[in-house]
């Protein structure tokens, strides 16, 4: 039974989100586009409420006490990110309901056994990775496949480190991604929202610390894991502070929207995130097994990698500005 169920969260998702679109219940949920957006017609942002119908499943059956601790930050998180799609939220009541969710996973699970700082360190990773996610849900197929191939290197080391319920509930987020991207490749039918994005942002960010608390992996490996998308948002956002820009308004500057910007589409930048995610998330499962010293080199590998390509890119844009000033 537990085998089928990353089967049954695909069918769900897909199912649903086929009835969502079909009787337009929730149509006036949409991305409306503006000046910041990479996409020119309004797009219903009902993703995530079909992905996290399907993904639910994994914690309705499996009864892992570590699963538990994520029921009631998560169905908090979707509640209000819903909120948020449907009516706009202002941003001190998102990142207080963001760190109140972060701290009501943490304590529980962490207060007896780790200092008061130790906790609120991890609180703020939990957030970053739960905003993160958010901000890289601005192009078609991008958020959705890096969740497909983030949960499975997930999945993959879970079930290297023996523990196959929560391996399971990581497939169950896999397969309802992938339902999810039937309708949002490009071009896109339909988008995850914040319902989608935020409560996969806070999955990457508690299930990579429940493998790493019970010896599953080092600290590294869910770093390198979604690396991808923590380089990304985290250069961004020192660019950003840098140049004292309102870092929680909507922009265009993340490196995968101006890749997209500078003639690549949503398509082919999607592919290139994704070639790029299944090579970090294939050393990372190879690196589990060898010499901590060989781990310390495969993680400094791969941040000598993201600099070189950030200083392409930044080139790169550098020329493209140019260019478009002629015009």
């Amino acid at each position: 039974m537990r085998s089928f169920l990353p089967l049954f969260a695909f069918a769900i998702t897909v199912t649903l989100l086929a009835l969502l679109e079909r009787t337009k219940v929730l149509e006036n949920i949409r991305d409306v586009p503006n000046h910041r957006s990479l996409h020119t017609r309004p797009i219903p942002r009902i993703g995530g409420i079909g992905l996290w119908a399907g993904a639910s499943i994994g914690l309705i059956v499996l009864t892992q006490a570590d699963l538990l601790l994520l029921i009631v930050p998560g169905i908090l998180l979707t509640t209000i990110s819903f909120i948020d799609d449907a009516r706009g939220l202002p941003a001190w009541a998102r990142f207080s309901a963001h760190f109140c969710t972060a701290a009501l996973f943490v304590v529980p699970a962490y207060g007896p056994s780790l200092s008061i700082s130790a906790q609120i360190l991890l609180v703020v990773a939990i957030v970053w990775m739960i905003n993160l996610y958010n901000f890289m849900d601005g192009a078609d197929g991008l958020a959705g496949g890096m969740t497909v191939i983030g949960f499975s290197v997930y999945g993959i080391g879970e079930l290297l480190g023996g523990n196959s319920d929560l391996a399971i509930f990581d497939f169950c987020i896999v397969t309802a991604a992938a339902g999810f991207l039937l309708y949002n490749l490009h071009p896109a039918k339909i988008f995850l929202g914040d319902a989608g994005a935020i409560p996969l942002g806070f999955a990457a960010g508690s299930l990579g610390v429940f493998g790493w608390s019970r010896h599953t992996w080092p600290f590294w490996f869910p770093i390198l894991a979604f690396s991808p998308f923590i380089v990304d948002a985290t250069l961004t956002l020192i660019k950003r502070c840098s140049r004292r820009e309102r870092i929680w308004e909507a922009h265009r500057e993340h490196y995968y929207q101006r890749i997209v910007r500078m003639g690549w589409g949503h398509r082919r930048t999607a592919m290139a995130e994704y070639v790029l995610m299944i090579c970090v998330g294939s050393t990372a499962l190879a690196g589990l097994h060898w010499t901590w010293p060989m781990q310390l080199m495969l993680f400094f590998f791969w941040a000598s990698v993201y600099l070189g390509l950030a200083f392409l890119l930044d080139r790169a844009w550098r020329r493209f500005q140019i260019v478009e000033s002629l015009k």
